[in-house]
């Protein structure tokens, strides 16, 4: 008989339980230490605090808010004119009560969090979210000169419906559009929870302080970054991998950062800047300038420059040779 196999006698099982209530006895010593460690480190820790927006909500608002900006193409059934008015209707109560509630949640936190006393949460909450739904047509209009700037930068392209589900540029720029009017009404917190989660499945990390203009296109997109104070005109094209960043951070007379100040560059109407490039501080970058690849920039750049690197040397050598 495969000794695997072979049944455990009544002594040899009493054994087996001492051993694993050995173990067993030790969790409460362990629990103790983690209580511990939570109640000395408040700054990683979140008790005896406003209930923060929920992760999963805040996800599921943006899946919502995706069917208004693009109706008939995120839901598994098809969209007809004669159900529209059911189905955006369902779709937009649905929004209201869920980001209302989410928002509420930013609010009350940051109340608890600066110890200012806020008695209109739910209120405030509600009328943050009817706002943004005021704002969905403009913001589809504005997606819809970003999908034809893709369309048109992109020679790849078959289609417009190729763009919208699959370039994950649209994804990231849909998401910043949002969180941005969120960010400009004032509610704290949301707007940055949902565009790190466009950049945990992107790549593209757009700060929704950022002032981005019509047309905007990110090429393949993955490592790009868009600082809080960027400001970008229209017509503007980015490459993967750019960085649109902060020079330095200035301090205060006890060390801390100054927050608030412009510290990203800003780039006018209609420039280009392909992959890798670096542009870093209050900079500004011309209208229709184009910035080449791998470059490093830190200072303003006339309108109507092309700027590249020199071109480095290549060695070439027989594939046989020592």
């Amino acid at each position: 008989m495969d000794p695997k196999n072979t049944p455990l006698t009544g002594d040899q099982c009493e054994i087996e339980i001492d051993f694993i209530e050995g173990y067993r006895s030790q969790l409460p010593a362990v629990i103790e230490e983690i209580i511990g460690s939570i109640t000395g480190e408040r700054s990683i820790s979140h008790f005896n605090s406003a209930l923060i927006p929920s992760k999963e909500s805040v996800i599921e608002i943006l899946e919502e808010l995706k069917d208004l900006l693009f109706p008939g193409y995120y839901r598994k059934q098809e969209i007809h004119t004669y159900s529209l008015s059911y189905q955006i209707g369902s779709g937009v109560n649905r929004v209201f009560e869920n980001l209302a509630a989410q928002i509420a949640r930013s609010i009350r936190h940051e109340c608890r969090r600066l110890n200012s006393l806020c008695t209109q949460c739910l209120d405030r909450g509600q009328k943050e979210a009817l706002a943004f739904l005021k704002k969905i047509p403009p913001i589809r209009r504005i997606l819809a000169g970003d999908v034809q700037a893709a369309y048109d930068g992109d020679p790849a392209a078959k289609s417009l419906d190729e763009i919208i589900f699959s370039y994950p540029c649209i994804l990231a720029i849909t998401v910043y559009r949002i969180a941005h009017e969120l960010h400009i009404q004032g509610v704290p917190l949301l707007p940055r929870i949902m565009t790190e989660y466009a950049h945990s499945i992107t790549g593209i990390d757009i700060h929704p302080g950022a002032l981005v203009g019509k047309n905007f296109f990110v090429d393949h997109g993955t490592g790009v970054v868009i600082g809080e104070t960027t400001e970008i005109g229209d017509r503007v094209k980015i490459y993967q991998g750019v960085t649109l960043g902060a020079l330095s951070f200035p301090k205060d007379s006890e060390g801390n950062i100054i927050r608030g100040r412009k510290r990203h560059p800003t780039l006018e109407d209609e420039v280009t800047i392909y992959s890798n490039a670096t542009i870093l501080g209050p900079v500004v970058i011309g209208a229709r300038s184009v910035i080449g690849g791998n470059t490093w920039i830190t200072h303003d750049v006339a309108p109507d420059t092309v700027v590249t690197i020199e071109q480095p040397g290549l060695r070439f050598r027989d594939g046989n040779e020592e």
